[in-house]
């Protein structure tokens, strides 16, 4: 007789939807994925991503079994072993490493592969191991970082609108979000705005798939739309629209904010991004007359020199038009922060002893090669591909190849980074463990049942990091926590979001709207900065070394002459259709639909360089270089503007990719990554030609 069953589940991929599906069990496997037609927001559709997630999950090269290096590292070649001896092997390791350089020396590398508050990256999953051993703090750089300092300091949160709001709104800024490739479930609350006639605008160095589907696209060169948001204010003011009532009840520092928004006039703002006055003036007059106004700020909009100004400026655009008073007026950059779950109870930073050095993300070839005080000895990576997905490549595959040092890779694929491993450990996927989500693009919850059993001998995270503490001898009792009292201990807040959410009910129920009523006014007591007001004026932003009053932080490297006069394009590299970060990366159908690297170029860079629509190009600068086949396209950048997008495993692309190029230097908030603000030149590939690892 058939088994069949529905187990309610839900997406940990790094993506603001956080979709809810459910998997149908038939005999004990999973036989079919779809989204759950019960929840507000998925309503039965996943991504073309995950929509092939079981494919994936049961692929052939999946990683079964313990395994250590055999051969050089970087060879990615391995033999299998017992769980058993891996962990003694590593325990050893890290046991000596902190008796002879403190626990310092150990660096856990964590990304954003899986967002679970349990198995991944939200609920800092290891956190009570790393603690009890004094590790160094990993400072998650990569992603928002700068755009979410930016946001507090105008408005002391990282919070703005709940997205579905936006079908309220009569003007929608789609600034540097790519909607239908990244949160395609934002459509249907745009499209429900455009019905009702609201005007779409995306603006976008790229003319990307959701540009094709606005109203209006407006390109900006990358790194200026600080400048932009300026220039657009600037017509306001000459419009008399601001909105003077909101400004005098409930924002601070507006004299001093108008007067630097008269420095911005449109001809200047013009030559800043190399816009038309006219573009300018026209989306301005629209900006002063529409109301309720919403933007969405997408996450490549902050990764250059001056990206957490931009996330700030935009906080406080929609404060001078007063459309944060308005139901789906307002800016929408994360929701993460509406979630009141106890991270503290699962990340317990009381079982660290003492304080310890902080390592960024995006400095991980830096710290590798060149801190010493402790130097990083023991390098643990989980939910991350750094070797792939972060900037200066070159210097961290150089850096991996360190002979003393220990590094240990929990993945489920045989990753670019799994190749430099010393030890590599199985993990679980989505449909084989316990776990708890939330989305940063909307206002829910979901509860993720193991729908299967794993494969092979395959573990989750949580359970990994309970055999270890016990390979090393650790006595503290919180380091054997299950998965459901991990899960008990986040969800038992008194926070009001979670108000009549328990977990006995959220397991039932499979996802819970968090206690917010639909269309709520995010700041309507007020904003939680020092004065209680929207800050165009920040005492804080002072205080760390910033301009105390919002304005424009220039791109680096367009702005350095030298550069520009060497590598004159700035390249872009944003989100694919068909990865998610290098998620998806080895699957061969969606590897297949995604085709080979690509550079786009307009035809007044292609011409005067060789390049022809089909060839081969080298794109280099002093970091390293890069080959992608040219497509020559007027219409989907613009002039000066290379396109390509991220995600490609360079085992599988020839050997360098796209972040071979990026220098691993800091924004100005956060220390955020700077991958949007890089100067290159681009060549043809003369036939025979070999481009180097």
């Amino acid at each position: 007789m058939t088994d069949t069953r529905e187990v309610v589940g839900g997406c940990p991929l790094d993506c603001p939807d956080g979709c809810s599906w459910k998997v149908t069990v038939t005999d004990g496997k999973a036989v079919r994925l779809r989204g759950n037609p019960d929840h507000p927001y998925t309503r039965g559709t996943l991504c073309v991503k995950v929509n092939q997630y079981l494919d994936h999950v049961a692929s052939p090269n999946r990683l079964l079994y313990p395994m250590r290096r055999t051969g050089p590292k970087g060879s990615g070649r391995f033999t299998r072993i017992g769980w058993d001896e891996a962990l003694s092997e590593i325990a050893d390791q890290l046991n000596r490493i902190v008796r002879e350089s403190g626990g310092e020396a150990i660096w856990p590398y964590q990304g954003t592969g899986n967002l679970g508050f349990l198995q991944g990256l939200q609920g800092r999953a290891g956190a009570r191991l790393w603690h009890v051993l004094g590790a160094s703090r990993h400072n998650m750089t990569i992603c928002s970082i700068a755009g979410l300092h930016g946001t507090t300091y105008a408005t002391g949160t990282s919070r703005g609108i709940d997205p579905e709001s936006m079908a309220h709104a009569r003007l929608i800024l789609l600034w540097g979000a790519n909607t239908l490739t990244t949160s395609h479930h934002l459509w249907r609350f745009i499209d429900q705005a455009r019905r009702a006639g609201a005007h779409v605008v995306v603006i976008d160095p790229v003319r990307t798939r959701t540009a094709r589907q606005a109203d209006e696209h407006i390109a900006p060169l990358p790194g200026t739309d600080a400048a932009l948001a300026l220039g657009l204010l600037h017509v306001v003011l000459a419009e008399g629209a601001e909105d003077h009532d909101y400004l005098e009840r409930h924002t601070l520092g507006w004299p001093a904010f108008r007067d630097r928004i008269l420095e911005y006039p449109p001809d200047r703002v013009a030559g800043i991004t190399g816009l038309t006055e006219e573009q300018i003036v026209t989306l301005g007059r629209r900006l002063a007359h529409t109301r309720p106004t919403a933007i969405r700020a997408g996450i490549g909009v902050q990764r250059h020199a001056g990206g957490g100004e931009v996330l700030r400026m935009l906080a406080c655009l929609v404060g001078v038009t007063g459309d944060w008073r308005y139901p789906g007026g307002g800016l929408a950059f994360s929701t993460d922060g509406y979630f009141g779950g106890d991270r503290d109870a699962l990340a317990r930073p009381d079982l660290l002893t003492r304080p310890v050095r902080s390592l960024s993300m995006t400095r991980l070839a830096e710290t590798l090669l060149d801190v010493d005080d402790p130097p990083v000895r023991a390098l643990v990576v989980y939910g991350s591909n750094p070797v792939a997905s972060a900037p200066d490549q070159n210097r961290i595959r150089r850096a991996l190849t360190r002979p003393d040092l220990f590094t240990v890779v929990v993945d489920h694929f045989p990753t670019d980074t799994v190749d430099y491993a010393d030890i590599v450990l199985p993990a679980t996927m989505q449909t084989e463990h316990l776990d708890v989500l939330d989305g940063y693009g909307h206002m829910y919850i979901t509860w993720n049942e193991p729908a299967v059993p794993p494969p092979g001998e395959c573990l989750s995270t949580t359970e990994t990091f309970r055999r270890l503490a016990r390979h090393l001898g650790l006595t503290e009792p919180s380091l054997y926590d299950s998965d459901e009292e991990l899960a008990g201990q986040l969800l038992a807040s008194d926070d009001p979001s979670l108000a009549g959410i328990s977990m006995e009910r959220l397991r039932t129920e499979g996802w819970a709207r968090l206690n917010y009523e639909p269309a709520f006014l995010p700041f309507a007591d007020g904003f939680p900065t020092p004065s209680g007001r929207l800050e165009f004026y920040s005492e804080r932003a002072a205080a760390d070394g910033l301009d105390p009053l919002v304005g424009y932080v220039p791109p680096k490297e367009p702005n350095d002459p030298d550069l520009s006069r060497r590598f004159p394009l700035t390249l872009i590299a944003g989100a694919g259709h068909f990865f998610i970060n290098t998620v998806f990366g080895n699957k061969p159908e969606l590897v297949r639909r995604a085709g080979e690297p690509r550079i786009v170029l307009h035809p007044d860079d292609a011409g005067p360089r060789g390049l022809v629509d089909g060839g081969q190009a080298r794109i280099f600068n002093d970091r390293g270089a890069f080959t992608a086949r040219v497509s020559v396209d007027a219409d989907h950048v613009r002039p000066g503007v290379a396109a390509t997008t991220k995600g490609y495993w360079l085992k599988l692309t020839g050997g360098a990719g796209v972040n071979a190029t990026v220098d691993e230097r800091e924004s100005d908030m956060g220390g955020g990554a700077v991958f949007h603000d890089n100067r290159v030149q681009i060549e043809p590939v003369v036939p025979g030609d070999v481009e180097p690892s």
